[in-house]
């Protein structure tokens, strides 16, 4: 029997009930649902390698896989999504903010707004894409028991959050909700690059939760056990860019909440990884090894 590990079930999860969801809305000769067929088979692929090949490379291939796929995936909904569930959610999203906080925690940075804070949060929020790209290489390459672990939880939140995006598509407040605010954000360059950029890089569908937040918690704290010096230089820029996610009204105070709670059972997935991948070595039988 093969055991996955716990993100290739979630993930895989979220693919089949994509592929499902398409297949019913505009059938199976469709280009979007054949994209979520193709990359259901690749990822069977990638996992029948390392039960053929059980070595480094097979491994780093499977990973690798993952890395493709979800930013793949993430600007492929920006066509897909609307297929499966056209409306948008930003009202319910706001509601709930306001019914959990009493108003919207987007509104409380207004008296704080100025072109240099601005400035700043947008330096935060851009830097996590290379961030990220970086911590996915590294562990990707590094030892490859801690590796198993971090794409363990990491995967597994973002699976959870792409279905997310499919069950509560929402642009964002700074799109749906702009005449809420009275005052404009207006900084240097920098948040002048990313507000072009911005629209070019969002399915359109990705405030619900946030991935921003989810992840760059899950990297903060798994770093924190696994390569301290990383914690301590990423600890500050990831406080800013969870504050950033609001002020620039990039997402709604519930996105957050939802975020740090998708990052926490991340955490835990990659401990029980972590836990029974005690005896994993390269080389053991490869059933024998999945099982462990």
């Amino acid at each position: 029997m093969i055991r996955l590990l716990p993100h290739e079930i979630i993930f895989g999860l979220f693919l089949v009930i994509t592929a499902i969801r398409l297949l019913f809305a505009v059938g199976p000769a469709h280009p979007e649902t054949l994209v979520y067929f193709a990359t259901i088979a690749l990822n069977v692929l990638a996992i029948w390698t390392v039960l053929r090949w059980p070595e480094t490379w097979a491994w780093r291939l499977r990973f690798g896989f993952y890395i493709a796929a979800l930013n793949g995936l993430f600007l492929h909904m920006r066509w897909a999504i609307p297929l499966i569930n056209p409306g948008k959610y930003d009202a319910a999203l706001w509601a709930w903010d306001l019914a959990l906080f009493g108003s919207s925690p987007l509104l409380w940075f207004q008296p704080l707004v100025s072109p240099l804070l601005t400035e700043l949060m947008s330096i935060a929020y851009a830097a996590f894409i290379p961030c990220l790209l970086l911590t996915l290489v590294q562990y990707a390459m590094g030892d490859l028991r801690t590796a198993r672990a971090f794409y363990g939880g990491l995967f597994t939140l973002y699976g959870l959050g792409y279905l997310g995006y499919t069950l509560l598509p929402a642009v964002g407040p700074y799109v749906a909700m702009a005449d809420r605010f009275a005052v404009p954000l207006h900084g240097y360059w920098i948040t002048d690059l990313l507000t072009a950029l911005y629209p070019l890089g969002t399915n359109r569908c990705d405030a619900f939760p946030s991935l921003h937040v989810a992840a760059s918690a899950y990297i903060l704290l798994f770093d924190y056990r696994h390569r301290r010096r990383w914690f301590k230089a990423y600890l500050a820029p990831c406080v800013l860019l969870w504050l950033s996610t609001l002020y620039l009204r990039y997402h709604y105070g519930v996105d957050v909440i939802a975020g740090f709670a998708v990052a926490a059972l991340g955490l835990w997935v990659a401990a029980e990884v972590w836990r029974r991948d005690e005896t994993f070595r390269i080389g053991r039988p490869p059933m024998a090894r999945m099982a462990g």
